[in-house]
């Protein structure tokens, strides 16, 4: 089946880690005595906000949470409301939000949420750590959601809290995690209203041939990633680079890591706003896995440690992936070592779609062994990094990846290796895609579904009750997409059979 550029050719689909920070810029990177391991703020008091407010510079404040699908669901307050009211108290939004589909149609079977509770609602509590402005929406700042009931509990299947618990479990073995994301999109000269009605057929990419690192290919769509660039920067993110990838239209803007909450938090704004922009330059773009039988939509996850429990760099730690000499401790072994024992059983927060699934060919750059190496990009992990800066890539997840989810399902992953004390197996030194000695990925939703299900480590890791929840979510997925009819179908079917 064909799928993406084959063994052999000039590049992959799915770009590697040192695309978005090269090994000397990378997580766990030691960083000056009074800024190690703080989380990143983003540019915006309250304080700061009112007097904006009151000069007239801002008069709308979005409150907004992340949903199961990744996506920013909220309101829009005005701003001396927001003020007033919200920021304090925070705001409500209808409980039915975290048991939907992906076309918002209420789905029986979520403990959550349904009919025979009434569809509630759940506080947003606003995190004003996160308060920022969005420079592509002018006038406008934006703060993000955590969710709780309106007794104060959190709301467990929340992503937000999800990844939450999972740090606090981090910060009691005596570690923190520092994430970076790398997010690939597909731009087209379509609006997405034009890609609507065309039924996604016939759309005009942006560039017309591979422009992989190529200077003249990025050019060509320089206005709209120029303009990304600068306003995720006004909003507080610290841009790197960006660069062209391998399919048609192809490209990934880097950012610089930070801790974990911060980069899903980041990673969600940037997506949601990234789209915006180019809505407004009259073109799209997508980050779906897989658009087309060419290279896929890669979310390639960086992860290293700080050891909390030694403070002779800082508040913050140290890095806890590499010795002295440059070696892997002990920690990092464990922890990804824990990363290939759970990686099936974990694949449906890494690849939460039927379209994730489509990425994981041989030859395409995206892993289908549950195999680790060192800069080995036919591994599910890839090992990168030096020094300060070692760090484990996680390969599995595509631009349609949760990124809450998927840091959560690292983190208790690597928790569990530490844990166990698991031992690394030997890296693989060849070709991943061809070694039979490994366990293969998941090839369908169905498969990594069943594996979730019978996980006893996902329960130990995030309750019966929120397995049940994503497990739930995943079937409903599943099950539309087995009573839906396809193109492919007809064009087979109508005539010739």
């Amino acid at each position: 089946m064909p799928d993406a550029t084959p063994p052999g050719a000039a590049a992959p689909d799915d770009s590697a880690p040192g695309d978005a920070a090269p090994d000397d810029s990378a997580p766990g990177d030691a960083v000056p005595d009074d800024t190690a391991g703080a989380p990143r703020r983003a540019p915006l008091t309250l304080d700061e906000l009112r007097t904006l407010v009151d000069a007239g510079e801002i008069h709308t404040v979005a409150l907004a949470f992340t949903d199961m699908q990744g996506r920013l669901q909220g309101k829009r307050f005005a701003a001396r409301f927001f003020l007033d009211e919200v920021a304090e108290h925070g705001a409500e939004a209808c409980d039915y939000l975290l048991a939907v589909d992906v076309d918002l149609n209420t789905v029986d079977g979520y403990a959550l949420s349904s009919w025979q509770t009434g569809y509630g609602d759940f506080a947003m509590r606003p995190d004003l750590a996160t308060l920022r402005l969005t420079p592509w929406q002018p006038g406008t700042a934006q703060v993000t959601a955590d969710l709780a009931r309106h007794g104060g509990h959190p709301v467990d299947a929340a992503p937000r809290q999800l990844l939450r618990r999972q740090i606090e479990r981090l910060a009691e073995y005596g570690f923190a995690a520092d994430i970076g994301t790398e997010l690939e999109f597909l731009v087209f000269r379509d609006t997405y209203e034009q890609a609507w009605s065309g039924g996604y057929r016939g759309l005009t990419p942006a560039n017309q041939y591979n422009v992989d690192y190529s200077m003249l290919g990025t050019a060509r769509v320089e206005p709209l990633l120029s303009r990304i660039r600068l306003e995720m920067a006004g909003a507080g993110l610290v841009v790197e680079s960006a660069k062209g990838e391998c399919n048609l239209g192809q490209h990934e803007i880097a950012f610089r890591y930070a801790d974990a909450l911060t980069t899903c938090d980041q990673h969600s704004v940037y997506k949601t706003g990234a789209k915006e922009i180019a809505a407004q330059q009259g073109c799209a773009l997508t980050f779906m896995a897989k658009y087309n039988e060419r290279e896929g939509n890669s979310c390639h996850i960086h992860l290293s440690l700080r050891d909390l429990r030694d403070r002779s760099a800082g508040p913050g730690g140290v890095p806890a992936f590499a010795d002295h000499g440059g070696r892997m401790t002990d920690t990092m072994r464990h922890f990804l070592a824990g990363q290939l024992v759970a990686l099936r059983e974990f694949s449906l927060l890494y690849a939460p779609n039927i379209n994730s699934y489509k990425r994981f060919r041989p030859g395409s750059f995206a892993p289908t062994a549950v195999a680790w190496g060192r800069d080995n990009r036919t591994c599910a992990y890839r090992v990168v990094g030096r020094g300060a800066g070692l760090r484990m890539e996680n390969r599995m997840p595509g631009g349609d990846v949760n990124p809450y989810l998927a840091v959560a399902g690292m983190i208790a992953a690597g928790l569990h290796g530490l844990q166990q004390k698991l031992e690394l197996p030997a890296p693989c030194l060849g070709n991943a895609y061809a070694a039979d000695e490994y366990a293969r990925v998941p090839g369908s939703l169905r498969e990594a579904a069943d594996l979730w299900a019978g996980s006893e480590l996902a329960r130990e890791a995030f309750g019966a009750d929120v397995v049940e929840h994503y497990l739930h979510t995943a079937r409903i997925e599943q099950a539309a997409y087995d009573s839906a009819v396809t193109d492919w179908e007809r064009y087979r079917s109508f005539e010739r059979m």
